[in-house]
């Protein structure tokens, strides 16, 4: 325990620093035991309680008792030995200070204990462990008094302690979390250590005691709290020292006072009630006086109403906005607590979660549509509650256009190994690896941002000039990686670079172009001569659309592989039908052979019969059904090349070949011209995707 002695110092300077912040009368002292000497009032009055020493007596917080916090002596003895005496040192502190009983006092008197519960407590004279720390935590509780336990045991020492030993601490710790209604919390790492104890605490507040309406005739009585609220930084204050330093009592406060003037006459002061405040109307401000603006307002009644219920897959996280509300039965109300419990049991076991419409206070000009998610307790004295979140409004909802993941083309997808080196990746850096608690538990984890202020408001509060400090140690695991984690996992997260690294020859083609679009003519042509490699690129890659966009021989062999197959397994069965249409429809396989007149004007309107088809069957395509079913694959190429034109659903492939054939079945030619059109058609779309 003794050499984690400085982590447990710094935890409880934070918290003195956030008192003299937020709670600077409260009052605070500091008990050690397992330290060579002795020095504690009891030792004196009634004898034992050897080696617990009051370290400071309970006093207002202040500066100097950061300073004790950062001078704790190292100890000598086992602590866990007499850690029973230290907790009876501790209440009989409080009770000198505070007396016997809290009752009719406003005072709320809390024990902290720290320690890692890896070696034996001491035996008792009389009865059992169990009997005496029963005792005891009775005689707290009798006294107003709670404590919670702090329990931080080492990677190391827990390897070497006792399991049986650990067992039996923590069930006895375990019975002061039982009869005071406190916690007992177990951290294994210096950050969950800082997180472990609330710095500053906060009473929950109702934001809501009602009616949880069903229907008109069917209501529930309910308490809502907050379960989040973002922490801010506290608010600055005006400060003047030019009260004498001899008031004892001047608060230091300053008052400020706005005058409005007369744009026509500045020397004229204008009184309250000639302002009027008005929103921009287009050209015009639109005034509104403060009755107008209440009058306005839309204010609807205090109530919490179901709108209905849904499946829980449709209310995506994403959505969800704001703090996180927490509904609970009306406390001693047995038929809303009963009831309450039903339906969340309900809804869980139907996977369902309600919308609700609230409105928190009386008068309250904000309305919230949100989602009430159920929350089944596993302990006995908790009842089942509800959890809910605020969801958007239209006019909340900010629209981003992003493309498919189905329609980007296969070079932007990831192969097989690729896709086997991100999964390891995200396997090693696991944070809740099995058989440990999860690391950065939001229970547990401070804001670093917070609390590096508080540091440098304490190092300010004793020189005007400190400079704000470095973000401590333990706070840096928070905002960095661990950086034994990516020691260990080195190999997986070279693999995974290995497999994305970028393509220098792509790299090196992009610079070709950018110096091809940059230049000036004069010194394109020295470009030139000097790299004959942009001498073969320069005649085609400067007329391309795109021409910052390569696509990888894997892209095109693989559209290549596709248009194949497509060929194969759906055009091919169509030959089989070729020649009873041709004969069908008309087309002549004989002599004479046609005149090129003749061939020009018909190949001329069974270009106009196919752009007039081929748009509408296309524009056909882009409704959203035709898009997600058969038209999104040809668009998986972004930036097309030639093997492209047919890269498509076999059932496109059909749907557009009527386009093409349609001109023929309309004015029919000979096989010749037939040939001709085909030839031309599909020089045509390559052409046309050749980007």
């Amino acid at each position: 325990m003794h050499n984690v002695l400085p982590e447990i110092a710094k935890v409880c300077s934070m918290i003195v620093q956030k008192k003299l912040i937020y709670k600077k009368y409260d009052e605070v002292g500091i008990v050690l035991f397992g330290t060579k000497g002795t020095k504690n009032e009891l030792k004196k009055e009634v004898g034992g309680y050897e080696h617990v020493v009051v370290f400071r007596h309970i006093k207002v917080v202040d500066g100097d008792l950061i300073n004790a916090f950062q001078q704790l002596p190292r100890g000598t003895v086992d602590g866990d030995l007499v850690v029973l005496d230290a907790i009876i040192v501790g209440m009989d502190v409080l009770i000198k200070k505070f007396g016997q009983t809290s009752k009719g006092k406003k005072v709320k008197k809390h024990l902290c204990l720290f320690t890692s519960a890896n070696f034996p407590i001491r035996n008792p004279y009389e009865g059992t462990k169990e009997n005496e720390v029963t005792t005891i935590a009775v005689q707290m509780a009798l006294r107003g008094m709670k404590m919670d336990s702090i329990v931080f045991r080492g990677t190391k020492e827990s390897f070497d302690a006792n399991k049986r030993t650990i067992e039996e601490n923590d069930l006895l710790l375990s019975i002061f979390s039982e009869k005071t209604s406190s916690k007992s919390l177990h951290v294994d790492n210096s950050v969950s250590l800082l997180g472990a104890v609330r710095t500053r605490s906060i009473s929950p507040v109702t934001i809501y005691r009602g009616d949880f309406e069903l229907s008109s005739k069917m209501k529930i009585k309910v308490w809502v709290y907050k379960k989040t609220a973002e922490e801010r930084f506290p608010t600055l204050k005006k400060y003047s020292d030019k009260a004498p330093p001899s008031d004892k009592y001047a608060t230091h406060e300053i008052k400020v006072d706005y005058e409005y003037k007369s744009v026509e006459d500045p020397s004229k002061v204008v009184p309250p009630d000639q302002r009027v405040k008005g929103y921009w109307y287009g050209p015009q401000v639109v005034p509104l006086s403060s009755d107008q603006w209440e009058t306005a307002k839309f204010k609807p009644e205090k109530s919490v109403k179901l709108l209905g219920f849904t499946n829980a897959s449709k209310i995506k996280r994403y959505h969800y906005m704001k703090d996180v509300n927490f509904f609970m039965a009306e406390p001693g109300n047995r038929n809303a607590i009963l009831s309450v419990s039903a339906l969340a049991r309900a809804m869980k076991e139907l996977n369902k979660v309600a919308i609700l419409r609230c409105v928190w206070r009386q008068g309250q000009d904000k309305l919230a549509i949100g989602v009430l998610t159920p929350y089944i307790s596993d302990k006995d004295n908790i009842a089942d509650s509800f959890y809910f979140n605020v969801l958007p409004f239209a006019e909340d909802v900010r629209e981003f256009h992003f493309p498919s993941f189905g329609s980007c083309p296969l070079s932007l997808q990831p192969n097989e190994e690729q896709q086997e080196a991100a999964d390891k990746l995200v396997k090693v850096l696991e944070l809740a690896p099995s058989g440990k608690e999860e690391i950065l538990q939001p229970d547990l984890t401070l804001n670093p941002v917070l609390e590096r202020f508080y540091c440098h408001l304490e190092l300010k509060s004793k020189n005007p000039n400190a400079a704000v400090p470095p973000l401590d140690e333990s706070l840096k695991q928070i905002t960095e990686p661990d950086p034994q984690l990516l020691i260990r996992n080195k190999p997986v997260i070279d693999e995974f670079c290995r497999q994305f690294r970028l393509n220098r020859e792509l790299v090196q083609n992009m610079k070709i172009d950018a110096l091809l679009f940059e230049t000036e003519p004069k010194q394109k042509q020295e470009l030139e001569v000097k790299n004959p490699k942009l001498m073969q690129c320069k005649d085609f890659r400067m007329f391309k659309i795109q021409p910052k966009v390569e696509n990888s021989f894997y892209d095109m062999f693989n559209c290549y592989k596709k248009v194949v197959w497509t060929f194969i397994f759906a055009v091919g069965p169509l030959q089989l039908l070729s020649y009873p249409v041709i004969e069908w429809v008309g087309i002549r396989t004989g002599l004479p052979l046609p005149s090129g007149s003749e061939m020009f004007w018909q190949l001329l309107v069974y270009f106009v019969v196919e752009d007039y088809a081929n748009y509408w069957l296309h524009r056909l395509l882009h409704c959203k059904w035709g898009y997600e079913k058969i038209h999104r694959i040809h668009h998986e190429y972004t930036a097309p090349i030639g093997f492209a034109a047919p890269y498509a659903h076999w059932a496109e492939i059909i749907i557009l070949g009527l386009a093409s054939f349609l001109g023929p079945l309309l004015v029919p030619c000979h096989m010749i011209t037939f040939w001709l059109w085909m030839i031309v058609r599909q020089m045509e779309a390559v052409e046309t995707h050749s980007g």
